[in-house]
This record gives structure tokens, C-alpha cells and sequence, in this order.
């Protein structure tokens, strides 16, 4: 069940007072029993020649001597114990850096501290290639339609449907940044073909916001590593993108099915019931009943006929054409030129005079998105790239408005960094490529584009400066794996435009921290690792999987991660249907200000996403 990551995340945390803090300690004078040294790695590995960083957490400071034993028991290096970076919470007042870069040969080991042992861990050359095939196998889990895979969770073709689904008119919500509906679902009278499609997380909702960042992400990491399953996987994406995006009515379809019901209205929407996807083709309904719009979900359009259309929307799925007609380039000119046509139709109706609020889902507040311009520098940059590549007259002026529009987002002051949200440090990382063979009448310099993307990762290393696990993400908010996985990928597309390595192990520790340095010792990729989520808020996975362990389980998917404390107070009952799933976290390695829970009902930390694992699918293309 997706639940909005903005406005109405807030909501439900009413007037608790939270922190934004990485590790806001526990009150003063809490009376609390001392806990057992732990050592945090991270438990794919580290490559030989990057930086390699552990964390001992004991309930005080300490100083002494740390050891790492290679797979035979042997020792293989030993140093000092770092200084503490911090204080984590009650129980672990101290957070010690182990520092074993010197270690670069080859290996299995462990590192032991303070009378604690870590998990064990690898050191070598690609290590990552495997965890990026993962992200893939996550991907195939997600599909919707007639095209699935059936994978380990024995997915079977759902809502099939969707191939004459009814358009209705945009939605009318009640409240600030509620998704309480105003009025009935008004019918526009036509059909659209939507089947097929990426389920956006945990539910069934498809959004073309999502979508479009997910296949970009993943064009891009195809683009840098060839993978016959990656490669499927984005003409899967970028077929449902040819759908939702009617050229010839020039209409773009912006979400199929609809999150939450309405009892005044009389139908439940996805988030009201717990079931396998291919379920709802086998209901019998009709206009009236309650499930409805299970069965024949509703689709909503982000302009009408013709008119112009929101700009981050635009820009991301232009992206997404034109990146596959790169990548189509030399293999199927025709093809490409498709992908082209496609992407330069769509970008010639982007809405970029009196915008207004920009349409990413229905509510907005599932996804609140406020920034486009570093979306259309996207979709220019790439449209340019694919135009060059097929010696299209146009590339020209492509490269000059992604210059204009790197121009606009970055007076903008804009200060977020790689996730669903911004896409500047992707856009960013190519147009530098263009800036240097030259773009006439530019309106950015490539030192101000580079100074952006170093500015970004100057506010991580700023950011992480405060945390005990010097992570960049605040652990007391939503999307903390993904905006890690962002950091990683960006030091990297840093280092390779210019060859400038002071990012690169900040970029490593961001990395580490979602597979396992942090204060849980858990990965926040399902499947890898010696410790991962195993009750994801996801619904096939807990009707077809194995909740309490096995191999049947959602492999490769990038949950939310820790987030605040407060939002945990209250989860609610275990959906109707479900199969019951909670690990034994205990409260032991949380602070006050931040939680993580293994539970199916967990959804501010348990629940994947599209987008969190496509962030990752970059970040580990690039390690």
C-alpha cells in the first residue's frame, strides 16, 4: 500500500514533535540497560581499491585495537579503533570508525572489535554486478499485465482490463494534502489501452511520474553494463510508456487505479484490500458495487486533448524515449527514430509559463513533487544525445534548451539531490558531455554545471559530517535508502566527468549504509546480504512468498529504510487477508528520534518501491 512520502506523511504524524536530526539522542536521564557491542559492515563488500569503513557501537567511548580475519580464521590486518564519531542513542553511546582501507587482496573476512565479531563480508572487483541483477529480478516481480514473469513469486497475468480501461476526469480531493475525494469519478466517455505497466510499490497503482524516472534510471544503467535481462526489462518500461503517452490524441495518461476509496462515494479503492494482482480480473461487478474500481480501474489523464502538459512529466518520459533510442542507435536506426519521434512530440507540449502545481500522482501529496525545470534539462539532454547519435538536424537546438533549462533550475535554488524528486545530477552528468563539444549560444558554462553536482555532494559530506554512521540521509525521514543510493551514484558520475576522487568515499559510505552499516545491521535490499527485510509491506510477496523465510521472496527490492520514530506509534491492524510477518528487530538498536521495523505492517520503513530500487539499479551499474 503506497503512502504519500510528503505532505500527508506529516499528517500522521499530528503534533509530534520529531527531530530532523541522523541521531537524536535519547532524553537525559533515561535509565536504560547497556547493550552488547556490535560491528557494522557492509555485508556485500568493498572493492579493493575503494575505502573501507566499519563501525563499532558499544554503550560508552572506547579505544583499543580492531582486527580483520580473513575466511580461515587468520588475521589479515589490524589497526586502532577511530575516535567516536557520535553518540547513537541510550544504549550506544558511542559509534567508533574502523578504518581497514589497507586491505586490498582479494577475500572473504570479518572484522572483530571491542569483543564483537562482524558479519562476513568480500573484498574484490565487481562485486556489485550481482546485487545490480537483483534490482532486475525485482523489476520482473513488478510487472502488471499479460507480459509477467513468474519469477519466485509465481506471478501470474493481472488486470488484464486495463486494455479498455475508462478515462475519467482529474480527481477532486478535500483537505490540504488529503486523499479524501470530493465528488463521484466522472467518466470523459473514452477508453485507453494501459495494460501492462510496473506496479508503482507494495500495491497495485501504476504511475507514469514513477514509471518514467524508474525506465530512465535503468536506460542509463544499461547504457553503462549490458544485461539481456536489463535490456528486457526497459522495452517492458518503455512499451507502457508508448501507451500512456497518446501521440496522436497528444494526450499523456498519468495513473491507472486509485489509491484509496471512498465510503460516501461507495467504492474502496487499491489501498482497501489485501490480495493477489490477478485476482481482481476473476470479480463480477458492475457500475456501483464497492469493488468496482478493483476490477476496472480508473484512468486519469495529466492534461486534456491537445493541451499542454505538466513539465516534470514531460521532460522524464521524453527522457525515457530518448535514452532508448541511444541505446537503439546502432543495433535499430528505425527503432530509434521512433523512440525520437516519440520523445520530441511529447517534449513540444511541456507547460513551462503559469505551471502551477505539477501533476506526478492523484492526490498530488502521494507524490509532491515541486521542481521541473531539472526534469525538461533531462529530457533536452538526452533528446539532444539521441539526436546527434542519428545525426538529427534538431540535436542543436536540444542542446541549447537543455542549457536554458540547466540555466532556470539552477537559479532555482533547488537543493535536492538524486531521487525520484530531482533528476538535475543525471541531466547534469550528460550535458557536460555536450557542453564540451560545444553548444551554440549556451546559457550554462560546464564549470557551472560541475559546480552544481559538487555542491550536491558537498551538502551530503555536510550533511554526514553529523552522523555517527556518516550517512548523508536524514534516518528520521522517508526515503533515506534511496537518497543514499542517489549520493553513491552521483560521487561516481562526479569522479568519472572529472576525475576528481575527493567524493569518492563519501560516495562509498552512503553505499555501505544501505547494505549494512547502520545502526540495524540489516541491507535494505531484500535478498542480499547476511541480514535483509523479510516482511516487506508488499502484497504478492506475502500471499506467494515465504514470510518467515526461504527463497521465495521479493529479491532485489530497495525498501524506504529507518524513518521516524513517530511514524510507528500507530500502524494499525494487520490487513484483511494477510499473512502475518514480523522479525525479532528489537527496539534495541533504535534512537529516539529514528526506528526500523521488520513488519508487514511497517509500511514507513518495509515497503518498496520503482523508484527507490531504480536509484539503486544506477548506483550499482556505477560501483
Amino acid at each position: 500500500m503506497r503512502f504519500p512520502r510528503g505532505v500527508l506523511a506529516f499528517a500522521l504524524i499530528g503534533s509530534v514533535a520529531v527531530t530532523p536530526a541522523h541521531a537524536a539522542p535519547d532524553p537525559d536521564g533515561v535509565s536504560v540497560r547497556a547493550s552488547a557491542p556490535q560491528v557494522r559492515v557492509d555485508q556485500v563488500g568493498y572493492g579493493r581499491s575503494e575505502a573501507k569503513q566499519a563501525y563499532l557501537m558499544v554503550p560508552s567511548a572506547v579505544s583499543g585495537r580492531f582486527t580483520v580475519l580473513d575466511a580461515a580464521g587468520r588475521t589479515a590486518l589490524t589497526g586502532q579503533v577511530g575516535k567516536s564519531l557520535g553518540r547513537w542513542s541510550a544504549k550506544f553511546g558511542a559509534v567508533h570508525p574502523i578504518d581497514f582501507s589497507a586491505l586490498d587482496r582479494a577475500g572473504t573476512y570479518r572484522v572483530k572489535a571491542g569483543g564483537a565479531t562482524s558479519p562476513a563480508f568480500k573484498v574484490g572487483d565487481d562485486l556489485f554486478a550481482p546485487v545490480a541483477a537483483n534490482t532486475v529480478e525485482f523489476f520482473q516481480a513488478q510487472r502488471d499485465g499479460a507480459d509477467v514473469v513468474p519469477g519466485r513469486l509465481d506471478r501470474k497475468p493481472a488486470h488484464l482490463t486495463d486494455r479498455r480501461a475508462t478515462v475519467y476526469e482529474t480527481p477532486v480531493f478535500r483537505g490540504e494534502g488529503g486523499d479524501e475525494l470530493a465528488a463521484p469519478l466522472k467518466s470523459t466517455g473514452t477508453t485507453a489501452d494501459v495494460e501492462g505497466g510496473w506496479f508503482d510499490a507494495g500495491d497495485f497503482v501504476k504511475f507514469t511520474h514513477a514509471s518514467a524516472y524508474a525506465t530512465a534510471s535503468l536506460l542509463i544503467a544499461q547504457r553503462d553494463r549490458e544485461n539481456p535481462a536489463l535490456a528486457a526489462e526497459t522495452r517492458f518500461g518503455l512499451r507502457w510508456l508508448d501507451k500512456v503517452w497518446d501521440a496522436d490524441a497528444k494526450v499523456l495518461y498519468a495513473q491507472v487505479g486509485i489509491g484509496t476509496g471512498s465510503a460516501e462515494h461507495g467504492f474502496v479503492g487499491d489501498h482497501d484490500v489485501w490480495r493477489l494482482p490477478e485476482d481482481d480480473d476473476r470479480l463480477s461487478v458492475k457500475p456501483g458495487d464497492e469493488k468496482y474500481f478493483i476490477k476496472n480501474r480508473p484512468v486519469f489523464r495529466a492534461n486534456k486533448p491537445g493541451e499542454q502538459i505538466s513539465p516534470n512529466l514531460v521532460g522524464r518520459v521524453s527522457a525515457s524515449f530518448a535514452l532508448a533510442a541511444q541505446v537503439e542507435a546502432r543495433r535499430d536506426p528505425k527503432l530509434a527514430r521512433d523512440h525520437l519521434e516519440q520523445a520530441a512530440s511529447l517534449f513540444a507540449l511541456a507547460k513551462t509559463t503559469d505551471v502551477g502545481e505539477l501533476v506526478s500522482a492523484f492526490p498530488h501529496a502521494y507524490y509532491p513533487e515541486d521542481s521541473w525545470a531539472d526534469d525538461l534539462e533531462f529530457g533536452a539532454t538526452q533528446l539532444a544525445l539521441a539526436g546527434k547519435a542519428l545525426g538529427d538536424s534538431r540535436a542543436t537546438g536540444w542542446a541549447r534548451a537543455a542549457t536554458h533549462w540547466a540555466k532556470v533550475y539552477l537559479a532555482s535554488g533547488d537543493a535536492d539531490t538524486l531521487n525520484v524528486y530531482n533528476t538535475s545530477a543525471l541531466g547534469h552528468y550528460d550535458l557536460v558531455k555536450l557542453l564540451r563539444a560545444g553548444i551554440p549560444g549556451a546559457e550554462v558554462t560546464e564549470a557551472q554545471v560541475v559546480g552544481d553536482l559538487r555542491r550536491q555532494l558537498q551538502t551530503g559530506v555536510d550533511s554526514a559530517a553529523r552522523s555517527p554512521f556518516r550517512t548523508a540521509a536524514d534516518v528520521a525521514a522517508f526515503d533515506a535508502a534511496t537518497r543514499s543510493f542517489g549520493f553513491a551514484a552521483t560521487a561516481r558520475l562526479f569522479r568519472d566527468l572529472t576525475g576528481d576522487k575527493s567524493f569518492d568515499a563519501f560516495g562509498v559510505r552512503q553505499r555501505n549504509f544501505t547494505l549494512g552499516a547502520n545502526a540495524w545491521g540489516t541491507t535494505l535490499v531484500v535478498g542480499v546480504g547476511s541480514k535483509f527485510p523479510q516482511c516487506p509491506h508488499h502484497q504478492a510477496a506475502n500471499l506467494s512468498g515465504d514470510p518467515n523465510g526461504g527463497k521465495r521472496v521479493l529479491v532485489g527490492a530497495v525498501i524506504n529504510g529507518p524513518n521516524a520514530a513517530a511514524l510507528f506509534a500507530d500502524l494499525g491492524e494487520m490487513p484483511p487477508g494477510a499473512i502475518a510477518c514480523a522479525k525479532p528487530y528489537t527496539k534495541e538498536f533504535d534512537s529516539s528520534a529514528s526506528r526500523f521495523v521488520d513488519e508487514l505492517t511497517s509500511w514507513p520503513s518495509s515497503e518498496p518501491a520503482i523508484d527507490f530500487t531504480a536509484t539503486a539499479a544506477v548506483a550499482f551499474a556505477l560501483s
